[in-house]
């Protein structure tokens, strides 16, 4: 009796084992680390299996383009009005999916801005998110992740030097069989709102 307990209870743990493993290889946070590693390896191909860059694209320059008034803080010199912005939006993401591959491939923001066709509207989404985050940033973890069936959100927690605080990037996955895929950053516009903010109380000395 005492032995089928022991065995029940190790194909228990090993059922257990195996599941939490494949839920760590499976799951939205895994995904996000491969998209991560394609990054630091400089393949755009994995980095597309794992982020869905047309969709986030077209989604970050819908947000963009909603605010006007916190992208002539942050975007000084640039045209930033509502109107060219809707209007160019298709060109604007065209030209967002071409940043973001070359950088991919290269690693450079420089190059990925340089490789952009020019454009009427002088709004880079490299530029902007280095804006955002800020220079000398770094990743403090993973804030939260929840699932809903076959959608994640995972909110990724960055310091902000500049301003002596933290944001966090809320990145929405969407479940494809064997592995997830980013598809969003859910809270561009709440970000670009509160960091235009701070930018204006940083410039006025407060």
């Amino acid at each position: 009796m005492k032995k089928t307990v022991l065995i029940l209870l190790m194909l228990a743990l090993a059922a257990g084992g195996y599941w939490y493993y494949r839920k760590l290889s499976t799951g939205p946070e895994y995904s996000l680390m491969q998209a991560y590693k394609a990054v630091t390896d400089h393949d755009a191909a994995a980095f597309e299996r794992y982020v869905d860059v047309t969709s986030v694209t077209g989604s970050l320059v819908d947000q963009v383009a909603s605010q006007g008034s916190a992208l002539g803080i942050l975007n000084p010199g640039g045209m930033a009005m509502k109107g060219a912005l809707r209007l160019l939006k298709p060109q604007l993401a065209q030209a967002a999916r071409q940043e973001v591959k070359r950088y991919v491939e290269t690693g450079s923001a420089t190059a990925a801005t340089e490789a952009t066709p020019k454009r009427l509207v002088n709004v880079s989404i490299l530029g902007l998110a280095d804006k955002v985050v800020g220079q000398g940033s770094s990743f403090k973890g993973v804030k939260y992740s929840r699932e809903e069936g076959e959608q994640a959100f995972i909110g990724l927690e960055f310091t902000q030097p500049r301003y002596d605080t933290t944001l966090v990037l809320e990145v929405k996955m969407q479940d494809r069989g064997d592995h997830w895929q980013a598809t969003e950053i859910t809270n561009t516009g709440e970000i670009l709102q509160h960091v235009a903010r701070m930018e204006k109380q940083h410039l006025l000395g407060q």
